[in-house]
């Protein structure tokens, strides 16, 4: 996967003959009639039931029987060494090339030869696996015919399928998420054949080495495929499926369904033939909302691409794998810039100016002129926002920066920008910034809620969430720190953290994280100056004033900058404890500060400082 993110470990191959099935049968509960889904070939008063007949229902013929068996020889090319599985389409065949040296090879052929309908949905697998090709996808080699049967002719898949997986007990959800990223590859190739999976489960995926590989494709059809002709699963499938041609929004659907099977406690698509639905606790805040929008019953709400349901499943797991291996895994978001204003304080709140900045549509007409704009203060940048061509960036752009200021006529702006851009997330971001800035805390988190839930794998979002919680007297810690473990770029989390901190009267948490942001961050020094102001407050202990002094030797300030700084530490120390050594110190830096000093009042008001505190002698 690469950047930092471990790949699926590999998986052996395992040895074909070992999984041939000894009695290969399709067991009662599973046979259906193709033409009326009314069960048949079920047994009476302890008989057991035909595997071929009629439907008692239709009189449609049904043939639940395997026609190949050990040692027959298809297309004089490939013999069979017995049944591997059976699935709605078809019995699939373990054989050896006779052409390649007995290289194992799989072979499907149809559950119920006599049935057209059948018989022409393998022809559409045949046709689609023949023009597929990707490494995501089990390789189609041939197509023959046998006994006037068909047979697709497969690569060997030696793994297990997510089904059986499954059946061990629920899969780790790290693992899972790998398993959907990988999903999610091999549909990103088919949407962009203009192709639709339709029948995602955990049947339909296998392991191979460290990939997974989709098989079945027999459901495969165009994207606006008429409503009603696509095969699928009750309980993974899309509710609109009967009803709206085929679509890249329905399939994804069906891989957050596999993804809630494979991972999700007590969760189950269907019991006795009624769909369930998503469980409000999925495990993870993160995952369950990538699910809840992947399978929203508004398909224009749901994920539009495999590479957008990527993008944010890829941040869950940066999030998990931080979570679980206790070290950052930081990545760019292709969504929004970095954070904006220093946070240098621990005893103020930023504001929503803090916040990193919604990245714009570069196709939109303003979006050259956006990217190189600055002024000496809001009000002269929405001066220039306005001068520029007037396009939904643009109108965004002076919304945001009228409501991160909180200044006239946001309220209105954003209205305009909503209207330029419905259903854009950016404008729900906005709003919350408006809040922020007016001090409305509750509605701001309502409004950074819709934004995570249109972006789950976003951190943004949970930093902003973590601010108006704070503002509103929340406890913020569960934001601010899933935001600070999985990126240290956001040290405006690890701030938020040690206010936290500070506010459970817990100093030395708050300084250990602190020290986090690392030397390579431009707010190294003001996490460190933000460190000594922590130690200021409780300085009790008399080894806590050489520490908060050689912090500032270590952060080379200028002279100024150092004896202000010192001061406020000695300043500390003596509404501790008296100490004529700090007395002695801080009366010198007051008169040195008083030197520098800019005005005749100050210098004199410094003078008198210093006399203040100096030691009382008979000198």
């Amino acid at each position: 996967m690469g950047e930092g993110l471990a790949d699926l470990p590999a998986i052996p191959v395992r040895n074909p003959q070992d999984v041939i099935l000894a009695d290969p049968a399709v067991s009662e509960d599973k046979r259906y009639c193709s033409a009326c889904g009314k069960p048949v070939g079920r047994g009476i008063q302890g008989q057991p039931g035909r595997v071929r007949g009629f439907c008692p229902n239709c009189r449609h013929a049904y043939d639940f029987a395997p026609k190949l068996g050990k040692g027959d020889l298809v297309a004089g090319q490939y013999r069979v060494e017995g049944a591997l599985a059976h699935g709605g389409l078809g019995w699939i065949y373990l054989a050896s090339d006779q052409n390649l040296d007995g290289k194992w090879m799989v072979l499907k052929g149809l559950l119920n030869a006599g049935d057209a309908e059948a018989m022409a949905a393998a022809e559409a697998e045949r046709r689609f696996l023949i023009s597929v090709d990707h490494p995501n996808i089990v390789k189609i080699f041939n197509f023959c015919r046998h006994d006037s049967a068909g047979y697709i002719v497969m690569e060997y898949v030696g793994g297990p399928s997510l089904a059986e997986l499954r059946k061990d007990g629920l899969l780790p959800l790290s693992e899972s998420i790998r398993y959907g990223l990988e999903i999610l590859k091999a549909f990103g190739y088919l949407h962009d054949q203009g192709l639709v999976y339709c029948d995602l489960k955990p049947h339909n995926a296998i392991r191979a080495g460290r990939r997974l590989k989709l098989i079945d494709l027999g459901a495969v059809q165009r994207v606006g495929s008429p409503p009603g002709t696509s095969w699928h699963t009750a309980g993974y499938s899309a509710p609109e499926i009967e009803t709206k041609p085929a679509s890249v929004a329905s399939d994804l659907y069906t891989v957050a369904r596999t993804l809630a099977v494979l991972s999700v406690r007590n969760f189950s698509p269907t019991t006795q033939g009624k769909v369930n639905p998503l469980p409000a606790d999925c495990g993870h805040d993160s995952f369950g909302r990538v699910l809840r929008r992947a399978t929203d019953a508004d398909p224009r709400r749901r994920f539009q691409s495999s590479a957008e349901f990527a993008e944010q499943l890829t941040g869950v797991l940066r999030e998990l794998s931080a979570e679980e291996d206790g070290v950052p895994y930081p990545g760019q978001s292709r969504l929004f810039g970095p954070e904006r204003a220093a946070q240098g304080s621990v005893s103020e709140r930023p504001g929503p100016a803090s916040l990193p900045v919604p990245v714009p549509d570069p196709e939109d007409p303003a979006a050259s002129g956006l990217s190189g704009l600055i002024a000496r203060s809001p009000a002269e940048l929405v001066t220039r926002l306005e001068a520029l061509p007037r396009t939904p960036e643009s109108i965004l752009a002076r919304a945001r920066v009228l409501a991160e200021n909180g200044l006239a006529g946001a309220a209105a702006a954003i209205d305009e920008a909503d209207a330029a851009l419905p259903r854009d997330w950016r404008v729900d971001w906005v709003r919350g910034q408006l809040a922020l800035a007016e001090s409305r805390f509750q509605d701001a988190a309502v409004e950074f809620e819709k934004v995570l839930d249109w972006l789950p794998g976003e951190l943004p979002p949970k930093l902003a969430l973590g601010l108006a919680l704070e503002g509103a007297g929340q406890d913020p810690e569960r934001w601010y720190r899933t935001v600070w473990r999985t990126d240290h770029s956001y040290v405006g989390a690890a701030f938020g953290l040690a206010r936290a901190r500070l506010k459970a009267g817990d100093r030395d948490g708050a300084v250990a994280l602190l020290d986090e942001v690392p030397e390579s961050s431009s707010q190294h020094a003001n996490a460190q100056l933000a460190a000594v102001e922590c130690l200021a407050r409780d300085l009790s202990d008399p080894g806590d004033v050489p520490k908060a002094l050689e912090r500032l030797e270590d952060l080379r300030l200028d002279a100024r900058r150092h004896d202000e700084l010192t001061a406020r530490v000695l300043e500390a120390a003596l509404a501790r404890a008296d100490s004529d050594e700090h007395r002695r110190e801080l009366a010198a830096i007051y008169r040195r500060l008083a030197k520098a000093a800019a005005t005749r009042q100050e210098r004199h008001a410094l003078v008198d400082r210093a006399n203040a505190v100096r030691p009382r002698t008979w000198v």
